[in-house]
Parts: structure tokens; C-alpha cells; sequence
């Protein structure tokens, strides 16, 4: 599934990275709690949360995560969106809760990127 893909089924805006949207996306993961990204989410995957600060920008580049997807209406704190496109890290925002942008991304075809417990990585 590409990043346009996402935007068109989450209602998105691009808030950086207009120019990546045929960036192609298999998994994803979601979570506010940047420790649970670290240990459980798997490269490549995109980021849903409603966290906004650049911790998260500085989280997804550690973990070379494919993009960012703010959401409940949120919007990325300035220097968020400054880091986002210093590390070409896509930005982008949709009005619907977690619960219903994973629901449907994951009704599209899009996996969780999370291994099971007791699953070798």
C-alpha cells in the first residue's frame, strides 16, 4: 500500500512529505507511548499516535520507520514538522481516532508490525 493509499482511506493531510506519497507501506503500528514503539515496532512500518512533539519525529528515525500519521485532529508541534523534513520523515493527520485508523488500514490489507510474545524477531 503506498502513503497515498493511507491518505486517501484516513482522510489525511500531508503535512511534510507531499513528495514521498508513492512511498510503498506493508505494516503498521500505533501507540502514545514511545517506549512500547522502541521495543515492539518493526522498520519499515508507519507510526500512528497522537503524540506530537519531536520525540516521535526522533523515535520513528531510530527506528527507520516509513512515515507518521497524527491522529484525532492533531497537529505536530513546530519543531516536530522541522525535524520531520530535516530527516525526510512524512508527516501526516487525520481527524479519526486510533482505534478507527488502524481499523481501516488493517480492512485494506495493512498488517501490525508488532511480532507475537514468545515469537522469535
Amino acid at each position: 500500500m503506498t502513503l497515498a493509499e493511507i491518505k486517501n482511506l484516513l482522510d489525511a493531510d500531508v503535512v511534510v512529505g507531499e513528495e514521498m506519497l508513492n512511498m510503498e507501506v506493508n505494516t503498521g503500528f500505533a501507540a502514545d507511548l514511545m517506549s512500547d514503539v522502541l521495543a515492539f515496532a518493526k522498520e519499515g512500518s508507519i507510526l500512528l499516535t497522537g503524540l506530537t512533539n519531536p520525540l516521535v519525529v526522533r523515535t520513528a528515525e531510530t527506528l527507520d520507520l516509513r512515515a507518521i500519521i497524527f491522529v484525532r485532529g492533531k497537529h505536530p508541534s513546530p519543531d516536530a514538522v522541522k525535524l520531520a523534513k530535516e530527516k525526510n520523515i512524512p508527516l501526516l493527520g487525520t481527524k479519526f481516532i486510533l482505534f478507527e485508523s488502524c481499523g481501516r488500514l488493517f480492512s485494506a490489507g495493512m498488517r501490525g508490525s508488532i511480532q507475537k510474545v514468545g515469537e522469535a524477531s
